[in-house]
């Protein structure tokens, strides 16, 4: 927010803490404030000003008549509306953006000849096969260590860096871990490569990972737990 919000000199000097009321005034005020900033909402305006307007308001002695205050608030509302349309447009182009580098990602992993892809359109590469023997179902739960990047191999989420392997149904995780880990056995470590209607698709859970993203995990399947 540096450079949008106008810190408020007011803010400089710090209040006195020390009773139990003191502490729940300055507590909702700081509340109400973190709501504010987070939101966006007193982007570009005078804290000083809008400070004023808070305690203007305790005493009822006011810089404006309710008419101009209705006026005014109009007006915000109406910049904010703009803002989330204008947002709103950003985030569609940025997600046919994604999904468009997604597919010519795709494209052209597909045509390596240690890739395989099957009819769903998941893709995957072999890095290390295990002994070989039973494979999950779709209702087992699974051990399993795994690195996710995106295709500019930005790191999203990844077991291996957090130094612990993650244990999970498999009837509860994306539609591409679900098939990918039914194949292999425990011991393989593939590299899966997830389309986005495999992953997240337009709802990313985290901003870390952007709407219609591909997901690139190396996955190693510790154990079976049934």
């Amino acid at each position: 927010m540096t450079g949008i919000w106008q810190p408020s000199a007011l803010a400089q000097d710090a209040p006195n803490l020390d009773s139990e009321d003191s502490q729940i005034a300055y507590a909702i005020g700081m509340n109400v404030g973190m709501n504010l900033v987070s939101q966006g909402l007193l982007d570009g305006l005078d804290s000083d000003i809008f400070l004023a307007g808070v305690t203007d308001s305790f005493d009822g002695d006011f810089s404006m008549t309710m008419d101009q205050m209705f006026a005014a608030l109009e007006i915000f509302q109406q910049r904010q509306q703009e803002l989330m349309e204008q947002q709103a447009a950003e985030a569609q182009r940025n997600a046919a953006e994604a999904l468009a580098a997604g597919q010519e990602f795709l494209a052209e992993n597909g045509g390596r000849g240690e890739v395989v892809t099957l009819d769903s359109g998941l893709q995957y590469e072999v890095l290390e096969a295990g002994p070989g023997g039973a494979s999950p179902s779709a209702s087992d739960g699974v051990v399993a260590h795994y690195h996710g990047t995106l295709i500019d191999g930005t790191v999203f989420d990844s077991s291996v860096d957090r130094g612990e392997p993650a244990q999970f149904m498999l009837s509860q995780v994306i539609p591409g871990w679900t098939e990918a880990l039914q194949l292999m056995s425990v011991g393989d470590r593939w590299r899966l490569f997830l389309p986005a209607d495999m992953a997240y698709g337009e709802s990313s859970p985290t901003p870390a990972i952007p709407p219609n993203s591909v997901l690139i995990f190396d996955v190693e399947l510790l154990e079976i737990v049934q």
